[in-house]
């Protein structure tokens, strides 16, 4: 069945896109919660502008989120945390504390889950943070964690 996707669909395909599926799974899941609709002349015609402005949105989210990088690549972000002598904290520093160093330091909002980290940092000193802002747009800096 040809359907014309109204949302972003996980391994199908984003809106505005025509696709091809299963009857049973355009039956099932995607027309009756408003993932998608039966392709018609009429619609195939609305799913050209609804791609226009997919792109257009694209473009800007991309340009936003270059000029977050530009911004932030260059600085080094502080955090204070408690720490013992050797430097391992107590607790770790997550995404969430990066994001909020980041908003009060920079003046940059950053989602949390915009943010990368392997795992949580437990030890003091200068950790790179990769940020996803964007499919094109992927960059790291730095945040240093001094203990209190």
């Amino acid at each position: 069945m040809r359907l014309l996707l109204r949302t972003d669909v996980d391994g199908l395909g984003k809106r505005g896109d025509l696709v091809d599926v299963a009857d049973g799974y355009a039956r099932n899941f995607l027309v009756p919660k408003g993932l998608a609709i039966k392709a018609t002349p009429g619609v195939e015609a609305q799913a050209e502008s609804m791609r226009r402005a997919r792109m257009l949105k694209d473009a800007a989210d991309r340009a936003a989120a270059e000029e977050i990088a530009k911004q932030l690549v260059p600085l080094t972000i502080t955090i204070t945390a408690r720490a013992g002598k050797e430097g391992k904290l107590f607790g770790s520093v997550t995404t969430a504390d990066i994001a909020e160093a980041v908003q009060d330091q920079a003046r940059v909002g950053i989602d949390k889950r915009h943010l990368v980290l392997p795992e949580p940092i437990k030890q003091t000193g200068t950790h790179m943070v990769t940020a996803k802002l964007h499919t094109d747009v992927e960059f790291q800096f730095a945040v240093e964690v001094r203990a209190t």
